[in-house]
């Protein structure tokens, strides 16, 4: 048998026993970590399987993917987490500290050798210092959790050398965009690759982990970089533990041998939607950008940050853009504020972030808009990783000098003036307006089946909740009318055109939000009749066009699933099933107008 790899080394210290590409192994993993994305899903199947914790001390959640907790589904996720966590005595890296997988790093608590998995597909960063890590599902962290150990395929290993001597403008993020250009996004599918050359050996830390976080965009499981001196003495002061690297045989047995040449190489960017897709920076140069997000798992390190701080040092933002910056843990954000990084980004007109995954994440600074077209330091920019828009993968440096110049840009080619948006005049030189003359087509007189809802203070919450705030496409809106009100969450599917809706008092209390309106406009409801109304949603409801009447129609004898026939101008309820009739408040002559004209802003 030939000599041995770094991952069979690994695998094979870990499973107590010689093992070789191909065997499936029994593997103890050192450190196991959930996310905020997905650990709920853990906690769940723990639960549900009747498990325990085999080492909490081993065990930990990490809120870094959407430390914020902007939405309800993670924040409903973290509380998950959290009794979980409390109940089993398992530790949390919590919405203060940062990225899992830097910590872990950071911390000591993985070293060279180490073992490590996590719901976060990224996990095989530790490649950075010759450990292994590796992102799985939500089952096998469960099992890992409650067993200390997974399964697993020992992967064939690769040998890549990186040779030649870059120019001064090169990046690591460079580097590894290099390798995306040479091996595609499936050129290293299910391999282990080992890095050498002096590239490489001129990498320090922060350089290593770039490189080892994009395995993942070439489907590689893991980059692994034998650890150099610095890396181990790095190591070594965090654990507080005398540490020894795994380094392969000099006879070791690999499938391929590749090396590639960066003697030639300049700054390289992705283009939107696929991160193999490279190209140089000069062939993009002068894209107009609207947007910059520098930070992530690739590029939210300390040298990342100064890099950007150099270029953005004594300089603005251009006018109409807007820079994000996240690190990528607390530590490396106390350390930037402790070297004055963090006033050189306010004045230059960034946005700072609590440490975390942001932009590739997308929820905890926001995503990007449809046509929106944004430079990042992330590793990813499939469409709708990041938003609706496009985005370029770039060097901290260029991602910098675009955010200054208004377009793509490199380092030494900002221009003296940066680019401006441009106001775009209409195509025939005049201002738009809106419809009118609806009169004809807007009953006065309407009938409909009635839906029936005997509840008083009926909030605008309940009525659309505001994870949908962003919405502004009233077709998208009918779908979640009353989803935030239990009994009534299934209302969009069982509701006609047509139907009118019936309600106590104070409907619409609450906030301002127009959706709670619009929602009923793309059901095609013509008409609520409630006790009263919410004074904001009163008025939203006059005018968006929607009809609504005041009347104290729940205390009647009238029933769900009953026809009604409502007249506006007379204010006369008339029960079509039972002859009753209720008197409402007729139309102002006002609301008559802005109804049949369609809305206030149609007229």
């Amino acid at each position: 048998m030939g000599g041995k790899t770094i991952i069979e080394k690994i695998l094979g210290a870990h499973s107590g026993r010689q093992v070789k590409k191909g065997d499936m192994v029994d593997v103890v993993i050192d450190v196991r970590a959930a996310r905020d994305f997905g650990g709920a899903s853990v906690v769940k199947n723990i639960q549900d399987s009747g498990l325990g914790i085999a080492d909490p001390d081993k065990t930990f959640f990490t809120f870094d993917c959407n430390p914020g907790g902007s939405d309800q589904a993670y924040a409903t996720n973290q509380q998950i987490c959290r009794a979980f966590a409390r109940a089993n005595g398992i530790g949390i890296f919590d919405i203060d500290q940062g990225i899992g997988t830097h910590i872990v790093i950071d911390r000591g608590m993985v070293v060279p050798g180490s073992t490590f998995i996590s719901t976060d597909s990224h996990a095989n960063i530790l490649g950075a210092i010759g450990a292994f890590g590796q992102g799985m599902g939500d089952q096998d962290i469960a099992y890992a959790f409650a067993h200390g150990r997974v399964w697993f395929n020992v992967p064939p290993t690769m040998k890549v050398i990186l040779s030649g001597r870059p120019s001064g403008h090169v990046t690591p993020k460079d580097v590894t965009l290099a390798l995306l250009r040479r091996f595609g996004a499936n050129g290293l599918l299910g391999y282990a690759v080992e890095f050498y050359g002096p590239v490489v050996d001129a990498l320090g830390l922060d350089g290593r982990i770039t490189l080892a976080s994009m395995a993942t965009e070439m489907g590689g499981i893991i980059s692994l970089i034998p650890p150099d001196g610095e890396i181990l003495a790095y190591c070594a002061g965090k654990s507080g533990r005398k540490v020894k690297g795994v380094f392969a045989d000099r006879d070791a047995e690999y499938e391929r041998v590749e090396e590639l040449n960066l003697d030639h190489l300049e700054p390289l960017v992705s283009r939107p939607g696929h991160p193999e897709d490279v190209v140089s920076v000069a062939e993009v140069a002068g894209r107009k950008i609207d947007s910059v997000f520098i930070g992530s798992c690739t590029n939210g390190r300390m040298t990342d940050l100064g890099a950007a701080a150099d270029i953005l040092k004594g300089r603005r933002v251009a006018p109409g853009v807007v820079l994000k910056i996240v690190p990528a843990t607390d530590g490396i954000w106390q350390e930037a504020l402790a070297k004055g990084l963090w006033d050189v980004f306010k004045k230059a007109g960034a946005l700072i972030g609590n440490a975390g995954c942001a932009g590739c994440a997308a929820g905890q600074i926001g995503q990007n808009g449809r046509g929106e077209v944004t430079v990042s330091t992330g590793n990813r920019n499939f469409a709708g990783k990041q938003g609706m828009g496009d985005v370029y993968l770039a060097s901290p440096r260029v991602a910098a000098a675009s955010a200054v110049a208004g377009v793509i840009a490199l380092p030494d080619a900002i221009p003296a003036r940066p680019v401006a948006f441009q106001k775009v005049p209409s195509a025939d030189g005049t201002k738009k307006v809106g419809k009118s003359g609806e009169t004809a087509e807007r009953p006065s007189v309407v009938t409909g089946k009635a839906w029936v809802i005997p509840k008083d203070n009926i909030d605008t919450d309940m009525i659309f909740h505001n994870r949908h705030l962003a919405m502004t496409d009233i077709r998208e809106m009918g779908q979640h009318t009353f989803g935030n009100m239990e009994g009534w969450k299934d209302f969009p599917g069982k509701a006609g055109p047509g139907d009118i809706v019936v309600i106590g008092k104070n409907f619409g209390c609450g906030s301002s939000r127009q959706q709670a309106v619009d929602c009923f406009k793309s059901l095609g409801i013509p008409l609520i009749i409630a006790e009263s109304f919410g004074a904001i949603y009163e008025r939203n409801a006059i005018n968006a066009g929607l009809a609504i009447m005041a009347a104290s129609l729940v205390q009647s004898e009238i029933r769900s699933g009953q026809r009604i026939e409502v007249n506006f101008k007379t204010g006369v309820i008339r029960n079509l099933d039972t002859g009753e009739m209720v008197q409402g408040n007729s139309f102002s002559d006002v609301q008559m107008k802005i109804y049949h004209q369609g809305g206030l802003l149609a007229g």
